[in-house]
């Protein structure tokens, strides 16, 4: 599997898009925002630039692209105005892998931008907006270049599927029943690529520049564990069922394998003091429910059902893969076996994804 070229969220504004299955990620971003503004508001008020370069690495399409990149002017402009500072002009960069959707994103531009003028007034400087196709596992900007990253679950998913999975039969990616080798060759794959990221970063933001970075991870020091892994090992069970009728055959399955590894706070704490560019600012973990809907009211009949609501956003992230190995012709069956699944799990477990966030100063 070629991971830059099938690695993207599903594209568009239909019904199985991630511009409206990505619930959860707005929530998360919405966790994460004390962090952020703290980040974004430190940067600016050290040095007072005329101009800020901002760069979402993972940007996607749908309403999280300018959510994030609109909460982040709007800090910076409440900023300068206390002090009576004119706005620094603002030049935003939305960085993805090549297949995903910046179609969507650049044609509900100018809607965006009306409507951030319309909330800050006439008072704030020109945004520039710069589409960037690329993997962030590598340079994508001038030196010095910029001022603030952003990556909200993105720096989960690799930049290839590790090498040396042969013996991960029956699994899709990181298990109870994966072998120790299995689980090493993943985690040695994440340091290898988060250990480039940063040093690719280091380069190309100016001294003093920072980042926030969140990751879908764990808690637990295990990475077969369920906090992190369950979500995959139920989408296995649809699949391993599906080879038991012979819908799907065995060696399809056992040769495909998730290209992510969800660290522990412990893990991307190493990476980054052994990387030695950055200092840590903060480093936090927090929880958000695999059911984005769970607590909000006014809920249409269909979102009041978990494992639908689930099964949803977990397509419009992973099949695009599932499509690539296996076709077409699976793929509403797999997601209506997987809906089953997770609905019965998530009466009887609580479900929760596991967020970690770093807040990052260039040394």
């Amino acid at each position: 599997m070629e991971v830059v070229q099938v690695l993207h969220m599903n594209g568009g504004v239909g019904e199985t898009s991630y511009a409206n299955n990505s619930f959860v990620q707005q929530k998360v971003i919405t966790m994460t925002k004390p962090i952020t503004e703290d980040a974004i508001t430190k940067l600016y008020c050290n040095t007072y630039p005329e101009e800020i370069a901002i760069a979402d690495l993972g940007c996607s399409s749908g309403p999280n692209t300018f959510f994030v990149v609109s909460e982040l002017i709007k800090v910076v402009d409440s900023a300068r105005r206390k002090i009576s500072q004119k706005s620094p002009e603002y030049h935003v960069f939305l960085n993805d892998l090549p297949g995903n959707d910046f179609n969507t994103i650049f044609r509900s531009l100018s809607i965006f931008q009306n409507k951030l003028r319309e909330q800050l007034g006439p008072g704030i400087g020109p945004c520039f907006f710069t589409g960037v196709p690329g993997s962030f596992y590598g340079r994508l900007f001038r030196k010095n270049s910029l001022h603030f990253v952003h990556s909200s679950y993105s720096l989960q998913w690799l930049s290839q599927v590790p090498q040396g999975l042969e013996s991960n039969k029956g699994n899709i990616y990181m298990a109870s029943t994966s072998p120790p080798n299995v689980l090493k060759a993943y985690y040695e794959q994440f340091q290898q690529d988060f250990s480039l990221f940063l040093k690719c970063r280091s380069e190309e933001l100016v001294d003093g520049g920072r980042m926030v970075l969140t990751f879908l991870g764990r808690r637990n020091d295990d990475p077969s564990s369920k906090e992190c892994c369950y979500i995959w090992e139920l989408l296995a069970m649809a699949l391993n069922d599906m080879v038991l009728e012979g819908v799907i055959e065995e060696e399809k399955l056992n040769s495909f394998n998730i290209p992510q590894y969800t660290p522990s706070p412990a893990e991307v704490k190493y990476e980054v003091e052994k990387e030695g560019s950055f200092s840590i600012d903060q480093l936090e973990v927090t929880e958000v429910n695999w059911n984005a809907y769970q607590n909000e009211t006014d809920l249409s009949d269909a979102f009041k059902d978990g494992g639908y609501n689930v099964a949803k956003c977990m397509r419009a992230v992973a099949e695009p893969l599932l499509f690539s190995h296996f076709g077409e012709a699976i793929i509403d069956e797999v997601f209506r076996r997987y809906r089953e699944i997770v609905a019965d799990r998530m009466s009887k477990e609580k479900t929760e994804f596991v967020n970690v966030i770093v807040s990052l100063k260039k040394a």
